[in-house]
């Protein structure tokens, strides 16, 4: 059934699935796709021009690691020349003052830089690459050319008691935006989950902390920090509705919902090489499956936080449940919430965590 939609603010073009890092908390999927899975130039540009004759306003250019595509230059001026705010979601790996120079000259507007851990050895050993004492020089890179930078890092058990000092990281790299992202369980981050769930004591610990940096860096640099929420009474609002505001296109061109869509087994989704993006955000079964109400069971039919939450994360949903459409058993009111208690109570002991694959 087609619920009303609103135009998307955002589109997510993850261009390739080839990184140079290994990342245990990686959210893309196990199965990544290859190289000669990847859309062309001009398919991209297609979808790109689509994107915004559908309304999308903002470009973010991701992967994998976009820098690994040759003709990145040659998208952000597509979009950029459509009118779109580009920003270009990177690890760093392989840019140089002169390629920066040139997707500047091209129209790129923001940068969002990957930081793993507060020092370089700690950084490495996630990253799976050295790769932190470079992500140093090429945020002073970005500021040099006066660009807005956005630090994102994903928080887990390995990196938790290194808080304080990755906010000083990203204050000394200049950072107008600071992303402390808790880990959301999907892809490899959900195969090394109990080696990732951060303990009560480290997350109680960093609340203090996250408090403290906020108030003192208001006029600085802004920060994000986005809960643990396994331990959480209620769920993150998850894109804050299903289908409501941003799409993502796969390599392959494969358009989904949300970036993590593919851990739903039931969801069919449809291809932009052969179906209209169009098409795809106002009329596909997939991204109207979990618009709206009318799919909420109880007790987020009746629930006053239904238009707060949203029924919380689909993709978590099924993941621990086997149901997409049932109540995020991370919500204190879902009557599976035992399930994430299980998982929260069970022995953790030290279990070794598995590196991403490197892409194809």
């Amino acid at each position: 059934m087609e619920v009303a939609a609103e135009p998307p603010l955002g589109m997510l073009a993850e261009l390739t699935h080839r990184c140079p890092l290994h990342c245990p908390y990686c959210s893309n999927p196990l199965e990544l796709i290859a190289r000669d899975g990847e859309m062309s130039t001009e398919q991209w540009k297609s979808v790109i021009t689509q994107a915004r004759e559908l309304g999308v306003l903002q470009i973010h250019l991701s992967g994998g690691e976009p820098l690994a595509r040759p003709d990145l230059p040659e998208l952000v001026q597509h979009a950029s020349d459509l009118g779109c705010y580009v920003n270009l979601v990177t690890s760093g790996l392989g840019l140089t003052e002169a390629r920066l120079a040139d997707l500047v000259d091209r129209g790129i507007a923001h940068i969002q830089l990957s930081v793993q851990a507060a020092d370089a050895k700690r950084a490495d050993l996630i990253a799976g690459t050295r790769a932190h004492d470079h992500k140093i020089v090429v945020a002073g890179m970005i500021k040099k050319a006066e660009l807005p930078l956005s630090v994102n890092v994903v928080l887990h058990k390995e990196n938790h008691d290194q808080l304080a000092g990755i906010i000083d990281v990203a204050e000394r790299m200049g950072a107008d935006r600071l992303e402390l992202a808790n880990t959301q369980y999907y892809g490899w981050a959900l195969r090394n989950r109990d080696a990732l769930m951060p303990t009560p004591g480290q997350l109680a610990a960093a609340e203090p902390i996250v408090r403290a940096a906020a108030e003192r860096l208001r006029e600085k640099m802004q920060i994000i920090y986005v809960v643990a929420d396994y331990y959480e009474p209620y769920p993150k609002p998850c894109m804050y509705g299903w289908g409501a505001r941003q799409l993502t296109v796969a390599p392959d061109g494969n358009v989904l919902p949300c970036p993590a869509a593919t851990a739903i087994k039931t969801l069919k989704l449809d291809n932009v090489l052969e179906t209209s993006l169009a098409d795809i955000w106002y009329k596909s079964s997939s991204f109207n499956a979990y618009r709206g109400e009318d799919w909420m069971q109880a007790p987020c039919r009746s629930c006053d936080r239904r238009g707060v939450d949203f029924g919380g994360c689909r993709c978590q949903a099924f993941l621990l449940t086997g149901d997409a459409a049932a109540t995020d058993p991370v919500c204190s009111r879902s009557p599976q919430r035992g399930l994430v208690d299980v998982i929260l109570a069970a022995p953790k002991g030290n279990p070794e965590l598995v590196m991403r694959k490197a892409s194809r």
